[in-house]
């Protein structure tokens, strides 16, 4: 299994996994997994990895119905701006490959801000560590055991 599934279970937190036939040739994994798997985008979470001004990287989890907000994201983090994390830093900070990046089993933790939309789910899917495994947990779950905080993350 995946770290992300060996953190939830060491930590014995509820969680369900789900997995779907991912496609090489889709560009946009969290929507494809939201469509494979019956999901609204709305309780689908994307994994986004961003560097600070400070050089800092920093986690973003955001619905797949929006898109990441920078400057929102530079605020939340006490930075004055923020920008997309190359893939190879995000894959070599987080252990993970793009496309499955999960917020959680992490090499290094990273501050971690989560979309306050998802407070008010009593669950959200995010990536389960690989390309085509999804995790289904409760929020305050994923903010326990990644030090997330909630902040205005998403815009349409």
């Amino acid at each position: 299994m995946t770290p992300a599934v060996k953190q939830l279970e060491r930590a014995g937190v509820a969680f369900t996994l789900a997995e779907y036939a991912h496609d090489p040739r889709t560009p946009a994994y969290g929507e494809e997994a939201a469509r494979a798997l019956g999901l609204s985008p709305d309780e689908v979470f994307k994994t986004l990895l961003v560097k600070l001004d400070d050089g800092r990287l920093a986690v973003a989890i955001v619905p797949v119905a929006g898109q990441l907000d920078l400057k929102a994201l530079a605020r939340a983090a006490g930075a004055r701006r923020a920008a997309m994390a190359e893939p190879e830093a995000a894959q070599r900070a987080t252990g993970y490959v793009v496309g499955g990046i999960s917020p959680l089993g992490q090499k290094r933790r990273l501050a971690t801000f989560l979309d306050e939309s998802a407070a008010a789910l009593p669950a959200i899917h995010v990536s389960g560590g690989r390309r085509g495994l999804e995790i289904r947990l409760a929020p305050a779950d994923l903010m326990r055991l990644t030090g997330a905080r909630l902040a205005p993350l998403a815009r349409d």
